[in-house]
């Protein structure tokens, strides 16, 4: 590859395919060559907008094109693991949006083939390649936050209500990626509750805890359906605290310098100290992260590396996914991740007692107050 630009393929113009094509486009790193969709009205609209050949499908992009060196697959969740074997069969490196696929199997399969081929297979775990991330990960690996608590992240709004794949399949995988990542460890178990409210057997709404060895915990709220868009994680830990805000402006990155402590010797009066400080905004790259992502992907390709988020970064997601969705099923029984098998416990010190409900006594009802305009 040395010497001449990376030739790719995208497959797959939907909303986001569309801009992983127009980002590809725009890359000096790389040439987009030709892309696939079905849809001929989202095909003439390539051609019109980045002047690429257009195809119907990976096998004419196969067939007609072998000088491209690299496909990227942006298409429906549910086509990522034949349309990636095909490729990879091919000898084209291959770049796999999230998520992976749809189960643990078919991920180990496709990391197995491409190691076979000595191939590059990457996954497209954006969040990795983002600036405040990268920021946070640095933070808590210095230490400055003190012993990481717990994470919590929201990933909601209203639309784009998906019919082939849930919100746990269609969000968690940017959250979940983005936890493992800033951590650097694997959960021992997970819970998911969720509901499916406008269409039958495919959740709106999921609630999904994650538990690890240290008693660290994390928990990921997603929805489809919820009237705010919101693309937040918070981190708690014992000297300071950071919340990331991407769907801010600008600022996106806060860290405080708050926290509570015990007092080293308790004695009558004393209480635990809660500390409020400093609220520390750090400078970020203004990079798109898309980029970021693929210029790693093109580094990759030509320098024959490992990337950052490759196949086993990608296994590690769908085995959670999957663990999750068994837990869903099952009303939110812990799964554990060693076996698959439901969880005998959570962590001590914690205890649930699924069985008991709150008797709360009746409150009179409130007289009506009148509007005021």
């Amino acid at each position: 590859m040395m010497g001449a630009r990376l030739k790719v393929g995208v497959v797959g113009l939907g909303a986001w395919g569309c801009n992983v094509a127009r980002c590809l486009y725009e890359m000096p790193e790389c040439d987009l060559v030709v892309c696939s969709d079905l849809n001929e009205g989202r095909c003439s609209m390539a051609r019109h907008n980045w002047n690429v050949q257009t195809v119907a499908s990976l096998d004419e992009m196969l067939a007609q094109y072998p000088e491209i060196g690299a496909v990227v697959i942006s298409s429906p969740a549910t086509t990522h693991y034949s349309l990636a074997k095909k490729a990879l069969l091919a000898d084209k490196d291959v770049f796999v949006e999230k998520p992976f696929t749809l189960n643990v199997r078919d991920a180990e399969e496709l990391s197995a083939l491409a190691a076979s081929k000595g191939r590059i297979l990457m996954v497209g775990h954006l969040l990795e390649y983002h600036p405040a991330v990268n920021r946070i990960r640095e933070i808590i690996q210095s230490g400055d936050l003190g012993e990481i608590y717990y994470i919590y992240t929201q990933r909601v709004n209203l639309g784009r209500i998906r019919g082939d794949e849930n919100a746990l399949w269609s969000f968690a995988p940017h959250d979940l990626s983005q936890i493992l990542y800033i951590l650097g460890e694997d959960p021992v178990d997970v819970s998911a509750r969720g509901q499916s409210f406008i269409q039958d057997g495919i959740e709106d709404v999921v609630f999904l805890s994650l538990f690890f060895a240290n008693r660290r915990m994390a928990h990921i709220h997603i929805s489809w359906l919820d009237p705010h868009k919101m693309r937040s994680t918070t981190v708690v830990g014992s000297k300071k605290m950071l919340v990331f805000d991407d769907a801010a402006a600008s600022e996106k990155l806060r860290i405080y310098d708050s926290g509570a402590q015990s007092p080293a010797t308790c004695s009558y009066g004393e209480a635990i100290q809660v500390r409020f400080g400093d609220i520390q905004i750090p400078h970020l790259s203004a990079t798109e992260p898309l980029k970021l992502e693929f210029q790693h992907f093109i580094n990759c390709v030509e320098q024959r590396i490992t990337p950052r988020s490759d196949s086993q970064d990608g296994l590690r997601v769908v085995r959670i996914l999957e663990a999750a969705q068994k837990s869903l099923e099952m009303d939110g029984l812990p799964v554990s991740l060693h076996s698959g098998a439901v969880s005998k416990a959570l962590h001590p010190p914690q205890t649930i007692n699924r069985q008991w409900t709150p008797s709360l006594p009746m409150l009179p009802a409130m007289p009506a107050v009148a509007a005021h305009s």
